[in-house]
């Protein structure tokens, strides 16, 4: 009877497992909630109230002027500029920042290439550089005086090149390719060689035996089991492009020469904190709030298909 003095003893709790549970989610996430509506949601509807007024950001007059600032928006060639360098630096570094990354990733892991580590380490560094370093080194390697590339293609010259690579309007947007890809490619390698190496060994052996050529097994095999990571590299270096290329932009042209490398970031800062019209630079950023969300759900749309899930 000992069982039975202890149930007396212990009521059972009143409190369900699922009313605790409930408990436990409100506690954990109201205060996530708090904080997204803080730094995310109220800046955006405070930034959108800016965009209708002339504020200059030094006075604490804002005059209401609707939709005065967007109409001149649209006929700003400056504005039209930098949209169109934006989305062009979009699509090349999505070229080139997941052509590299899947490519590199394969030869890493498919082929076995020596110095795996090694080559695995050098394109991952980037990553754990600031933006900021990767601008100044690149602004060396540019650099018409004392630049490493012009110093390499006078090698191969009979006189010195002193070419301004960021001083040619022609030049300049192409030149900030290359560090924009270089700093993007070992985070989307790192992201395709673990979904790589999840896939399972016994599809590639079928293959072998069925008589598969390597290139036949890439096609038929990794790119389809590893599609949903190269559409969240895609989705993840058109946004890092569209809200974060004005800092690589600012480091090494400031926008220039002749608004050849302005984007959009880059003319708001100058707008808002060279010009101190943050009315007008708050219309840019509602601007470029509204095309990412278009070209994010254009894109998701766009790349949507059958995934291909493992067994």
């Amino acid at each position: 009877m000992p069982n039975t003095s202890v149930r007396q003893m212990t009521p059972p709790s009143k409190v369900s497992w699922k009313t605790k549970r409930k408990v436990f989610m409100f506690v954990f996430t109201v205060p996530t909630l708090l904080f997204f509506c803080l730094f995310m949601i109220y800046p955006i509807f405070h930034g959108l109230y800016y965009s209708f007024t002339d504020w200059s950001g030094g006075s604490e007059t804002k005059n209401f002027v609707g939709f005065d600032n967007y109409k001149e928006l649209l006929s700003d060639p400056i504005m039209g500029r930098a949209i169109i360098n934006d989305y062009f630096l979009v699509f090349w570094k999505v070229v080139g920042i997941i052509g590299l990354g899947v490519f590199f990733a394969v030869a890493l892991t498919r082929f076995r290439l020596r110095g795996t580590g090694f080559f695995r380490s050098v394109f991952f560094i980037p990553n754990v550089l600031s933006v900021v370093v990767i601008g100044v080194l690149w602004n060396f390697i540019y650099n018409p005086s004392i630049g490493f590339l012009n110093a390499f293609l006078s090698l191969f010259t009979s006189e010195p090149v002193y070419t301004a690579w960021l001083g040619e309007t022609d030049l300049a947007i192409w030149m900030l390719l290359p560090p924009s890809i270089w700093a993007g490619v070992g985070f989307v390698m790192i992201l395709i060689i673990a979904a790589i190496l999840n896939i399972p060994k016994d599809l590639y052996e079928a293959a072998n035996i069925d008589g598969a050529t390597q290139m036949q097994q890439l096609w038929r095999i990794t790119l389809p089991l590893i599609w949903e990571q190269i559409k969240v590299s895609i989705l993840w270096v058109v946004m890092t492009t569209l809200n974060g290329s004005f800092v690589i932009v600012w480091m090494m042209t400031e926008g220039g020469p002749d608004n050849a490398t302005q984007v959009m970031g880059s003319y708001l800062y100058q707008m808002g904190f060279r010009q101190y019209n943050f009315g007008y630079a708050s219309a840019i950023g509602v601007i470029i709030l509204i095309l990412s969300l278009i070209t994010t759900l254009a894109l998701k749309r766009l790349l949507q298909r059958d995934t291909v899930e493992m067994s």
